[in-house]
């Protein structure tokens, strides 16, 4: 039987996708998980103050710093810049739907960290 080759890449399917990542899971032992897509986990996790790689954690001392932060940036209006126009997509419909406010987005992730600070507990995340 011949090996299963990927044309283009020794590392294998994952190499496809070097930097990104799908989705992220945010734990913590006071709060339901958390479970965003990897563009928006990455953004908030940048809003926080954190490089944004993935797996990590932020320690009993910096979520309420952390939470502030967030908070802070999403009340400035921070957002998400907007996807570039697929022209198959114009094509199919007329009136796209609105995209999700980073603010909406945020909240379970408000949430979780509201809670860890509440608890004094750490939060994980990691790609799910």
């Amino acid at each position: 039987m011949a090996a299963c080759q990927t044309p283009g890449n020794a590392r294998g399917w994952l190499g496809y996708f070097p930097d990104s990542i799908m989705l992220v899971r945010f734990t913590c032992e006071a709060h339901r998980d958390v479970l965003l897509f990897g563009d928006i986990a990455q953004a908030l996790l940048a809003l926080m103050g954190h490089s944004g790689t993935t797996p990590g954690a932020l320690v009993t001392a910096e979520v309420a710093p952390a939470l502030a932060r967030l908070q802070q940036a999403l009340a400035a209006g921070h957002q998400l810049p907007a996807p570039a126009p697929d022209q198959a997509d114009s094509e199919a419909e007329d009136d796209p739907p609105a995209p999700i406010p980073l603010t909406t987005r945020a909240l379970p992730l408000i949430e979780l960290l509201t809670a860890a600070d509440k608890a004094e507990a750490p939060v994980l995340w990691y790609p799910a």
